[in-house]
């Protein structure tokens, strides 16, 4: 009950020097609320649960997925422009377009630890807004461009103003969801992911068949203004949309703030800890964990085994089409993509199951990227750039939600623990551009091959997680059988502030 009220009294305080508006009601009790929510029957709760969720799930998920359909378009839509003129326009030759690609990643993996720990100290909805309109400008200066190095310039700072977005779009969501839900709500989220690559090659034929040269600007160049424009759109509305925190979220009443907290007290048996936990402590905690470190080399590497979507067009384009056709091409491979990791995200969340949904899923992988490399057939060629994203881009989904349930206190180690996975996972995309020039085609060996390692790599670290979260949880059993045979309570097992709390058990 005490962490709860302290979350609140923080929380109060956060809302008060975030908002100049009215902060919730000094008088909400939350003791009260507690007690009256444990005594109600499994019934209600669950009636009132669902309630809740639902009215979360209808402001929070469509606004995050649109959000992360626009981001991820911003950020890949130059393979798109590369369709058209761009190139040629620019003076473009040689490993230049790999350069361009990887530049964003310098830019964006500099802010991505700062603006996650900044994330709990303000609000969300206008933090992730506010970067949403700052990319949605910088994208739109891409079509300004009129030199190689301009383009190189504008994409660093891209990368930049994009960094806050998807680490604090998780963030926020474990702030509001269980662990069991997190997952499908997570991949529901990276489905933005396939939705972007799918309407990024329909924008793209459309754009680049419809546009070219009207008034007097090239089709790539209009790519940019129109996507970005929408971007700086959207950003506008989603800041009335978004929720913050559950106790800073004006509406919900104080039940449902109240609530809302709970639940996530009982899915982990401790409440978020706004302010019992510098951001130094937090990050001191992250980097302790040993756990973390290979976490990060999965998300690296498996961000390495999705490299390929950002020269998908181009790897469609050597089964022999035209550029139009080629862009028209791609959108039934992310359509089935997004089906697929729909599907495995939740058979990942009702079987509880982590690690051996990865290995399967990364196996796919290993093989369409086999396939791709070894053979320059039309029929097997294209049904392998089908296996590519469905494995390794469905994979992630579950990885990123893996990472954000294996870290659950205090709040500023999840929001540090989150962001060094991704921002070190990021790394990867600036060395892992250049895995596939243009000379290596039709068939990209060395890129393909790569890959496919790539690929069993992710599948062998999920498999050694598997273990070691099997033998933390034995850990746990142990200590806590321990306790209780020493007689001492709860209250005393939870003073360890850096173990995970009575009860709680690693998903794996």
């Amino acid at each position: 009950m005490d962490t709860i009220k302290r979350s609140i009294e923080h929380e109060e305080k956060v809302q008060r020097a975030t908002s100049p508006s009215t902060a919730i009601a000094d008088t909400l009790k939350t003791d009260d609320y507690a007690e009256r929510f444990e005594a109600q029957d499994e019934e209600w709760k669950k009636r009132f649960e669902r309630k809740l969720v639902r009215k979360v799930d209808i402001r929070l998920l469509p606004t995050l997925i649109i959000m992360y359909l626009l981001n991820f378009l911003d950020r890949s839509n130059l393979a798109q422009a590369r369709q058209g003129s761009l190139e040629k326009d620019l003076n473009m030759s040689g490993t230049d377009f790999n350069l361009a690609t990887s530049i964003f990643f310098v830019g964006y993996l500099l802010m991505q630890l700062p603006s996650n720990l900044l994330l709990t100290k303000v609000r969300p909805a206008l933090y992730l807004s506010a970067s949403c309109c700052m990319w949605g400008v910088v994208s739109t200066c891409n079509s300004a461009a009129r030199s190689f190095t301009q383009l190189v310039v504008i994409r660093f700072f891209l990368g930049f103003v994009e960094a806050p977005f998807f680490p604090g779009a998780i963030f926020l969501m474990s702030s509001w969801y269980t662990r069991a839900e997190l997952t499908r709500r997570v991949s529901w989220f990276y489905s933005g992911n396939a939705l972007a690559n799918m309407f990024g090659g329909l924008l793209g034929a459309a754009i680049l068949g419809d546009l070219e040269g009207k008034l007097g600007i090239a089709g790539w160049r209009w790519l940019f203004i129109v996507e970005g424009v929408i971007a700086i759109a959207f950003a506008i509305c989603a800041m009335f949309i978004l929720p913050n925190y559950p106790h800073t979220t004006r509406w919900l009443n104080d039940e449902e703030k109240a609530f809302a907290a709970w639940r996530l007290l009982k899915d982990i048996n401790e409440a978020d800890g706004y302010a019992d936990k510098s951001v130094w402590d937090g990050l001191k905690l992250a980097v302790r964990d040993y756990r973390l470190y290979i976490f990060v080399l999965m998300q690296h590497v498996s961000l390495l085994s999705q490299s390929f979507q950002y020269f998908f067009p181009t790897i469609v384009g050597t089964l022999g089409y035209g550029k139009i056709v080629t862009l028209w091409l791609t959108a039934p491979v992310w359509f089935a993509t997004l089906l697929i990791s729909l599907c495995v995200t939740w058979t990942s969340a009702r079987f509880k199951d982590r690690s051996l949904h990865i290995i399967g899923l990364m196996l796919i992988a290993a093989v369409g990227n086999a396939v791709a490399t070894g053979t320059t057939s039309l029929g097997p060629r294209f049904f392998a750039m089908f296996l590519m994203p469905m494995g390794a881009v469905s994979a992630y989904q579950i990885i990123v939600s893996w990472v954000s349930n294996s870290f659950p206190r205090p709040l500023v180690k999840r929001s540090a623990s989150i962001a060094i996975a991704n921002m070190f996972g990021n790394t990867a995309t600036i060395y892992g551009s250049y895995m596939y020039p243009s000379s290596t085609g039709p068939q990209y060996i060395p890129g393909g091959t790569t890959n496919a390692v790539v690929c069993l790599i992710v599948a062998t670290l999920a498999l050694i997680l598997r273990f070691i979260h099997i033998r933390e949880n034995k850990r746990i059993e142990q200590a806590e059988r321990e306790m209780e045979e020493m007689g001492n309570s709860e209250g005393q097992l939870t003073a360890v502030r850096d173990q995970p709390p009575p009860g709680f058990r690693y998903i794996y």
